[in-house]
Order: structure tokens, then sequence, then C-alpha cells
């Protein structure tokens, strides 16, 4: 028959075998946990049977969705409030984020500013550790004895006591996570002004346009688009981040919708949580169809051509080295200062007490006291701690072969068979893990893994658990980098070996791989460095067995083990640093390069 023929013709190419398998098992793993989510939201859960009148575990009900948005004043404590406080952080955020970022970026690309090279690379540093650090780094320099605790390095120094809105709360999640995401800005609103037509702002010269006018009526439109991109980017982020709010917002029961959402998942009322996932989704959603309205509607600026010419730096005079010296300071402030403080409080016996006297390594070489954290051993005689980094190295490991494997087959396959309905469908829900926020899909995981699922059987607190969702979550990382590196890669050298008679594992092995093994070893690299600084996608799956470093680090934190927490934060910068410099060296990446960096 001629059906048969055709399939058997269609499963002959390697390509499309790769994307029939790819689009079942993301199918599986993306689309079919949401529906197993919107499933929840209208279920009684076992858990909630005390506050669902009359009803039974896996009846169907509109409860939760009452309670999150008609309930009056509890739906504005439960949603409303915790929804406007998340918009607030991300708006302030953006602000911060691309006023700090595009002013950075017009003093590396467009001045003379020195140190340039140092400069590029210690402002991107903020972003290159997990994103907590600055949390913490603030609580250790701002926090007061108002909120139950001993106050930090400035009011020690100072005798200040700084005011609960300046050290939790709004303001200081605004500002932690604006310095965390300026980089996002930076990169991009640097790279559109390096590669600037010079000829642009030398016509407006040529016409006596003052220097406010060129920037106003030249510059600012061509870096519009970028702005505008750093802007969607810090703002989903922002609104999925968790660590910063927990670690700030916390002390003073400021909740945005992912603090709110853990709290609601690890209580009683999970299928409130279910429907902040939905609602952080649509959110998500939002944001990315409005992109992609933006970037179809807006007005394209040619920039780059054959004629164009480096543009003329501007001479900042005798500012110059005052600026450079301002400039370095302040960056060596945000990024080596946090460090100091971390091994600083680590050592401390008593909080908040910085005599010489106070000063110990018992949180680091301890045996254990009864007197001192229930007896718990220094990080360095901890046990567990050595099996939280090693869980975490081996998550690390198995997400980034997983999702390093699977990328570069899903570039090789999408490319391949590029314009196919089939490959534009698995191009797409292979970056969708992207667009949603870590601890909704870790809600969606846990939604759908905590019972069987036919011949599956619950996975939660399992280490496969962790495996799968990191694997998923950072395959968009894996999955670009595979596309990128076959689009580059011609037809013509896979054909000569085929003509030769080279099968296609060996053409994968012994020719595709090699020729371009910087980019498809990006695609492996990436998720490991990601996967080892990740808290919010962890945190709501792991268990006291499989538990990882950064989830005991939280752990630690809510206990009050400053000193502990903070060790703990110093050995996963080191570790992520040190993958990161072994990263850069084996594939000379550099995120900053080309802006600025050496």
């Amino acid at each position: 028959m001629p059906w048969r023929s055709n399939v058997k013709a269609f499963f002959k190419e390697p390509q499309n075998i790769i994307l029939v398998i790819l689009f079942a098992v993301l199918c599986f793993l993306t689309l079919v946990p949401l529906v197993s989510l919107l499933r929840d939201t209208f279920v009684a859960h076992p858990a909630e049977l005390m506050i669902i009148k009359n009803a039974k575990a896996g009846d169907f009900t509109f409860f939760h969705w009452y309670k999150i948005f008609f309930d009056g004043k509890n739906s504005w404590n439960l949603f409303y409030s915790p929804f406007w406080n998340t918009i607030k952080v991300s708006l302030g955020s953006c602000v911060i984020a691309i006023l700090l970022g595009g002013a950075m970026a017009w003093l590396v690309a467009r001045s003379n500013i020195r140190f340039k090279p140092i400069i590029s690379t210690i402002f991107v540093f903020p972003y290159i550790m997990p994103a907590w650090t600055l949390a913490m780094a603030w609580l250790n320099f701002f926090r007061n004895s108002y909120i139950g605790g001993k106050p930090g390095l400035f009011t020690a120094f100072t005798g200040i006591e700084t005011a609960n809105w300046f050290a939790y709360g709004e303001f200081p999640i605004i500002m932690v996570t604006g310095l965390h995401y300026a980089p996002f800005a930076y990169i991009l609103i640097g790279g559109i002004l390096q590669n600037m037509d010079a000829n642009l702002e030398e016509a407006a010269m040529l016409l006596h346009a003052s220097r406010f006018k060129i920037l106003r009526k030249v510059t600012f439109p061509i870096v519009v688009p970028a702005v505008f991109s750093a802007f969607l980017l810090t703002f989903a982020s922002s609104m999925s981040a968790f660590a910063v709010p927990a670690f700030l917002g916390t002390p003073v029961r400021y909740y945005v919708l992912t603090t709110q959402l853990y709290r609601t998942l690890n209580g009683v009322n999970q299928g409130y949580g279910y429907v902040m996932t939905l609602v952080m989704l649509a959110v998500g959603l939002c944001i990315l169809a409005f992109n992609q309205w933006f970037v179809g509607k807006r007005k394209s600026f040619i920039t780059v051509t054959g004629k164009s010419s480096q543009a003329a730096l501007v001479n900042l005079y005798k500012a110059r080295m005052p600026v450079s010296i301002i400039v370095l300071v302040l960056l060596l402030l945000i990024a080596v200062l946090p460090l100091v403080s971390f091994a600083v409080e680590s050592f401390t016996m008593e909080t908040g007490n910085y005599h010489l006297s106070n000063f110990t390594a018992v949180f680091w070489l301890g045996k254990g006291s009864t007197d001192i954290a229930n007896a718990e051993p220094g990080i360095l005689r901890n046990k567990y701690l050595y099996q939280g980094l090693w869980n975490s190295i081996k998550l690390s490991l198995c997400c980034s072969f997983v999702a390093g494997t699977c990328g570069v087959l899903c570039g090789y396959a999408v490319v391949k068979k590029r314009g196919s309905r089939l490959s534009e469908i698995v191009n797409g829900l292979a970056f969708f893990p992207y667009l949603m926020p870590a601890m909704a899909f870790s809600a969606i995981y846990l939604s759908m893994f905590s019972r069987q699922n036919g011949f599956i059987p619950p996975l939660y607190g399992t280490f496969l658990l962790l495996v799968i969702i990191g694997s998923v979550k950072y395959l968009p990382f894996a999955s670009r980098a595979g596309v990128n590196a076959m689009l580059q890669l011609s037809n013509e050298i896979e054909e000569a070996a085929l003509i030769q008679g080279v099968g296609w594992w060996k053409r994968m092995v012994r020719i595709i791989f090699p020729i371009q093994r910087t980019s498809f070893l990006a695609g492996y690299l990436l998720p490991f460095i990601s996967c080892m600084r990740e808290l919010s996608l962890f945190i709501l799956l792991v268990t006291p067995a499989n538990r990882v470093l950064t989830t005991m680090l939280f752990q630690y934190n809510e206990k009050g083990w400053n000193q502990y927490a903070n060790a703990i934060n110093l050995l996963i910068i080191i570790v992520v640093l040190f993958f990161n410099f072994v990263i850069n060296k084996l594939t000379g990446a550099s995120i900053d390069k080309g802006i600025g960096g050496a």
C-alpha cells in the first residue's frame, strides 16, 4: 500500500525519527503536565478537605478559583496583594537594570573611559553568581535589630540603625534584583552601541547638533529595541525570581507570587498554588506575545553596513580618570565586597558582633556542640553537606548530559527538516520551558508526578524527577546552541560522507560533532552551570535524601543559622566560578566579549 511505503521512506531518514521521538517526549513532559495542572485546580485535594465543606478527595470544585479571585479581602491577601507586589518589584527592577546597564554600556562602548576590560568583566560578575548572593550580602550589611536579629556590618561600623523599609521588603528586593539583571541591559544595549554606524552621529555633528540632541534624536531611537528587549527579559526574570524575595521579603511578610506559591504548595492549600501557577504562565505567554508583536511592528534601523566605520569615542577630558576610578570602585563594592561579607559572617560566633574575640572557625571545622545550632557540625565536617555537594554535581552532570545530548539531536533534526511543520513544532516545544517561571514549572511537575501516571509510578521524592525537570528546563539552552551550530554547517560536508556510505552515527561523532564541538559543548556546559546555582526549580521537589547545596542553604537560612548559610553560599560561589572559569578556558566564550571585554 502507498501509505506504508511513504511511512517506511519517512522513517528511513534519521532526522525524522529524532523529530518524532522528541515530539512525543516533549509533549509528555511539557503539554501533558499543563493539562494535569489545569485539572488539579478543579479538584479537592486530601489536605484541603478540612476547608472544603462536604467534599471528598478528587471531587470537582470551583473552590480554589473562588478563593483566589472572588473572596474579597481574603483574595486580596492571598493573591492580589502578592500579584501587585510582583508587578511593582518587576517594574522597579527593570528601571534599575536598564538605567545602570545602559549607562555602563554607553561608558564602555562609546566613551574613552579607562579600565574597560576590567569594568566589563566585573559588571557581569553578579549575574554569573547565584541570584541570592546580593540578597544575602544586603542582609549582612543592612539588617537591623528590629526584626528579631542582630544589626549588620553597616550599623556595626557607623552606629546608624537602618530602617525596616531599607533593610527588608520592596526597596531592597528592587535594588538587588535590578543589580543582578543589569548585565542583560549592558550586553544588549552595549552590542548595539558597539556596532552602530559612526556616519549617523557624524552627520548630526556636521549639522551642528548638540551632544544631547544627538543622544535624543539619533542614539536613543537606535537602541530602543535593545532597551525594550532588556525590559522584557528583566521583567520576566524578576516575576519568576524566588530567592531574592524569599530572603529579603519574608522577614517582614512582604510576599510576591513566587513566595506565596511556595507557601501555599508547602501548606494545606495546594489548589491555590496551582491557580497561581496558571496566572504566572499566562503572564509569561503575554510577555512573549507582546514581544513578538513589537518585533513585527517596530521600524527597522540599519546600523551595520558595508561602509560602516568605527564610531569616535566621546572624550571625557579631565573627568576621564575620576569617572573611571568611581565606576571601578562602585563595581568592586557590588561584586567583591559581598564575598568578603560572607567570609566575615561565617566566622563570627555571635551574629552582629565583629570584635576579634568573637571570630571562630567552629562553623567551618567544629565537631558540633549542643549549644550551637542543635549540634550541627562545621560545614567541612558535615557529611550532609558533602552529600548535598555530591548531589549538586551529580544532578548538574546528569542534566547537562541529557539536555546537551537532546539539544544536539534537536538542532540536527530541526535544521535538516527546516520549513516542515513537525520541525517547527518540535523547535517550539523545545523552547517552551524557557517561558515558564522555574517555580511554576516545579509546581506543574509536583502536580503531575506526585501520583501514578499510567505505567509511570509516583516520582516525587526521587532523584530521577530532579533530573527530568532540570533536563527539560535547561533544554532551551542546549537546543539553541544545537540549532545555531547546525545552521553554520554546510550540507555538503555530510552529503560527501553519505556518498561514501558513512553511517549516521559515524557522521555525527566523527564529522559533525568535532567540527562544531565548541558550539555543541556550550549546550552541555550552560545547563551544568545553571543547575549548580538553581534553587527555585528544585525547592518544591527535594527531600532530605536528595537535597542539593542550594536547598540546604535556603533551609539553614530559614532556621536562622546565618553562619552556616553564609559559609555554604561562599562554597557555592567558589564552585560556580571555578566551573565558569573552566568553561571559559575550554570554549573561549565570554558574555561581555565584543562590548569592552578582553
